[in-house]
This record gives C-alpha cells, structure tokens and sequence, in this order.
C-alpha cells in the first residue's frame, strides 16, 4: 500500500522531464551522512539513481520529482536542480577515456541486518549509530537466528563489535569483576547451552562458519574492530582450542598454534596468537601498538585512501568514495592491520603511511564479498568502554563514516567483477 501511495504521489507530483536532482558529495555538501539515507529513501521506493564515481566527491543524481525533493529539504541535505543541458555535460565529462570518474546505477535498496546481542546499546557500535543518524532500516539478529538459517533473507550484514573467538573480547584481565562483563559470559554460555554447543567458542566457530557461507552464496559482510580479526581467528581455529580455562573451562590446546587452518579464512594468514589471557589482544594481526611505538597522537595518526581507476575498478571506487582521500585515524581494540599478515589476493582500500599499516581492506569470496574496516569510532579517536556515544550531529559531514555508507550502497549496484 505505501509504495502504491507512494507511485500515485510521483505521477501527480509534477514531474519535469527537463531537469534531475542532483546531490553534491562534496566539501559544498550540508550532511553527508544522510544525503546516504536520502539515496537509500529513493531505492526503497523503487526509484533507480546514478552515482558518479568521482564526481564532485561521489555525487547522486536522481530523477527531479516533487516527493524526492521535499524529502531533500526535511532532512537538511543540499541539493541542485539541474537543466538536460547540464546533466548532458556532465554525462560527457564522466564518459571521457581520460577523466577518472564512472557512472554505476543504483538499483534496490538492499536488504540490511547487524549481528548485535539484544544488550547492545546503539552507541556501542559506530555502523548501528550512522544507519540511525542516516535514517535507514535495518533488522537485528543474532546467534540464535544465525544458527537457524536466517541470512538468506538479507543482502548486506555488519558484525558488531564482536569476538569470534570465545573469549569475550579478552576484557578478563580489567573488567572481569564487573557485573557487565559477568552478565555478558552468563548470557553467552546460556545461550550456547539452548543451541546444543558445550562450549561458547564452538557457537561463536558455528556462527563464523554461517557468515562465511553467507558470503561464498552471494552476500555482502561488513565489520570493523575486533569484528575482523577475531572471526579470521576463530575460523582458523576450527580444528582447535584456543581458549584458556577461566573463558571455558579447560585449557587451550598446547599445539594450539601450529594447528591453526588459514586455509579457512577470509583475509589473513600466518599470524601468531597472543595466547595470555590476561592481555588485551587476539594476535599480531593488530597494529594498535605501532601506534604507540611510533608515537602517533590524534592530530598526527591518519591514514590515506588509495584510488583506483573508476572505469576498470568500479567496486574498489565505489568503497572509497569521499570528500577527502586523508582521513583522521581512530583507534580500536583492532586498530588496523599488519601488512604483512594479509592474503595477497585481499585489496586494501587505505594505509597509514607513517606505520605501514593497513586500514581499509576488501576481498571476494565466492560469490560475495567482505570489508573490514579498522578502528571503533571514526569521530572518538580512542574510544574506551563508559565512555559517552558520538552525536552524530556533530559530525554530519564525517570522512570515516562516509566510508561506512559507501558499503551499505554498494550492494544496489549491479556487482561488477574487479578487473585485472
């Protein structure tokens, strides 16, 4: 019925065949973010839209009709009225062999989820703020429904800031005597119990193995922080126990390491487990600590996005679409990526030079794809549990977050395979 109502408006709305909107994506534009959720309005009723690829920052272009427009003015996002004439240069200027920009069309709005527990707060995870703050819907599942066979129904999924590996994010050493983290291991083994597994870590290995399927059969799986080397971690762990005593019960496997199957990951290999409970970290996938070894602060930690040809990589341009190719760095459990540890058929999107590191990574599986991005909170350079949300209405125009919502649209596009 809301769509029928919907097509009703749009034909008596005035359309003008002579003009189309277009939405700036860059330094002129008043809210980056939900100029996103404005894209996302438009595909959900089924209105086909264009991005141009390094036009003025990633720019949308969509067809000039009265309800789009108004939805425009309520949500703050600046926009232009363009003749046939205009928009013809504009075609013409994209189409040139030489200029480094592309046209793709953005057709269905995609099906999205986030992999969140129901005692997740939306602040606790910078993906769950922007869908938010851009006004675009999302359903949320986790264990349980995964473990069921619910991914089919959904096209586009974010892991919350997640740990794959059964060891509830190895805050034991500093939090294991408040009552958050207790209710979370009291939740996490009660759940597991009810889905018939002994032990947490094999649910959360049951879950990563659904996630990786869920790629292989054509989805598209996004995560940042510890949601990225913690569920290569645990994939890899498969044929093993990793996990000490006080996170199940018994202790690790002593060859634990050396069974390690990176045959069965997404994105690293050969990397070493950090095997002590008591410290914060998974592995040396991680390069929080060259962060601190080389003394980066706030106002110096940033990381650079490569560009690529818009013609001949269209998903690569599509994922690195920005108003700046220099964004602030921000730290996470897993802050970025040692270079080193990654597949070298992975492809990454952005680097910090100054540490040579990477940041930004994106890979094919089958017949989907995966992005881990580094870092908690693109606006909260070191974000430490209590600390307050992010108000996104701060932060309208965010370079971090903009690459988060590259994501969400990516999947609207007809997939296109990276050329080599």
């Amino acid at each position: 019925m809301l769509r029928i109502i919907f097509f009703f408006f749009l034909l008596t709305s005035g359309i003008s065949r002579a003009t189309q909107i277009l939405v700036p994506m860059d330094e002129s534009q008043n809210n980056h973010l939900k100029a996103y959720g404005i894209a996302f309005w438009t595909l959900e009723n089924e209105v086909v839209i264009e991005w141009l690829l390094n036009y003025r920052g990633g720019s949308f272009l969509m067809p000039h009709l009265r309800s789009i427009e108004e939805e425009l003015i309520i949500r703050g996002v600046k926009y232009e009225i363009l003749a046939d004439g205009q928009v013809n240069s504009i075609r013409s200027q994209i189409s040139n062999p030489e200029v480094n920009m592309e046209i793709v069309q953005l057709e269905k709005a995609p099906k999205v989820a986030v992999y969140t527990p129901g005692t997740a707060q939306p602040w606790d995870d910078a993906v769950t703020m922007v869908l938010e703050y851009a006004e675009i819907p999302y359903d949320k599942i986790y264990d349980s429904a995964i473990v069921m066979g619910v991914l089919p129904k959904y096209d586009w999924l974010h892991l919350h800031h997640e740990d794959f590996t059964g060891q509830y994010g190895k805050f034991y050493s500093a939090y294991r005597g408040y009552p958050w983290y207790q209710q979370q291991v009291k939740d996490a083994e009660a759940s597991a119990k009810m889905l018939g597994f002994a032990k947490v870590s094999e649910l959360k290995l049951a879950v990563a193995t659904n996630l990786k399927n869920f790629v292989i059969g054509g989805g598209f799986l996004f995560t940042m922080c510890s949601g990225t080397d913690s569920f290569d971690i645990g994939l890899a762990a498969h044929n093993t126990d990793i996990c000490e005593q006080m996170f199940d019960g018994d202790g690790s496997d002593p060859k634990c390491q050396e069974k390690l199957d990176f045959e069965n990951t997404l994105a690293f290999e050969d990397f070493k487990l950090e095997r002590d409970p008591m410290v914060y970290e998974y592995s040396n996938i991680d390069g929080t600590d060259l962060h601190k070894t080389n003394r980066l602060t706030e106002n110096t930690d940033k990381f650079t996005l490569f560009e690529f040809s818009a013609k001949w990589d269209v998903v690569p341009t599509m994922l690195t679409q920005c108003h700046t190719d220099v964004i602030d760095g921000f730290m996470g459990q897993t802050t970025d990526f040692r270079k080193d540890l990654i597949k070298p058929n992975v492809l990454i999107l952005g680097e910090n030079k100054l540490i040579g590191t990477a940041r930004y990574i994106h890979g094919e599986f089958g017949q989907g794809t995966w992005t881990f991005y580094g870092g908690h909170d693109p606006e909260d350079y070191e974000h430490r549990v209590g600390d307050p949300h992010t108000d996104l209405n701060l932060h309208p125009n965010s370079p971090g977050y903009r690459l988060i919502l590259n994501n969400i649209l990516f999947p609207a596009a007809k997939k296109k395979k990276r050329k080599t």
